[in-house]
């Protein structure tokens, strides 16, 4: 276990098992702002294939839009912003970067979609067979987003995982293009919440415990 300030990192631990056959696209979904998302069928789970740039809930009204640093970092309510606040340059590739809380509303995903829990990540990592290969598996491959080596990258599951990089609690952004975080519904306690992570240097997949003020990706799984 590897402490970074107060956040926990550690990776998962998953019994492996088979992901021989290639998984298919299954189709499409559209939010509330019109935004057409591709999806994937990888394993039993249905998900996603971009990140989520959603800025209104599933019924209509607007999530808010956070573009002081300053009030970002004090924030306990729902927000979202773009990374930089350059939506121009990272809206289309990236979609937003969401903190926790916007995330608990409940609303966030369009009917019949949801932010996926703890518990279904693993089961992702468990399919793909463990973590310590599952996040080449899920990264897209190359380097067009990613930055050089992108090791372990094969994007095999389809799920195309990228490099959205952060909103942090000081207000400012990081690392985009190197690593890719993901938030889960999950608490981990009454200020942090676990995300997964991705990052361009190894083919592993972490599991990680930070503050609900984070700005991090979303990525959608079907109910």
């Amino acid at each position: 276990m590897l402490i970074i300030g107060l956040v926990m990192i550690f990776s998962y631990s998953c019994k492996k098992s088979s992901d021989s056959s290639t998984p298919a696209s299954s189709g499409t979904v559209t939010d509330m702002d019109g935004n057409v998302y591709h999806t994937v069928t990888i394993g039993t789970q249905v998900w996603m294939i971009e990140n989520l740039k959603a800025t209104k809930y599933n019924d209509g009204t607007s999530i808010p839009l956070v573009t002081d640093g300053t009030v970002w970092s004090t924030l306990t309510t729902p927000a979202y912003c773009w990374y930089n606040n350059d939506e121009g340059t990272f809206k289309s590739t990236y979609g937003a970067l969401y903190n926790w809380y916007a995330v608990n509303i409940g609303k966030l995903c369009p009917r019949g979609w949801h932010v996926p829990s703890d518990a279904e990540w693993a089961t992702l990592v468990t399919y793909l067979g463990d973590s310590t290969t599952a996040g080449g598996k899920l990264k897209e491959a190359g380097t067009s987003h990613w930055v050089s080596p992108n090791t372990g990258a094969t994007n095999s599951s389809v799920f195309t995982a990228l490099p959205g990089g952060s909103h942090y609690t000081n207000g400012l952004f990081y690392l985009n293009g190197k690593y890719g975080w993901y938030w889960s519904t999950t608490e981990s306690s009454s200020t942090e919440a676990w995300h997964v992570y991705m990052q361009y240097n190894t083919s592993l997949i972490y599991k990680t415990a930070a503050s609900k003020s984070l700005g991090f990706s979303v990525r959608l799984l079907k109910d």
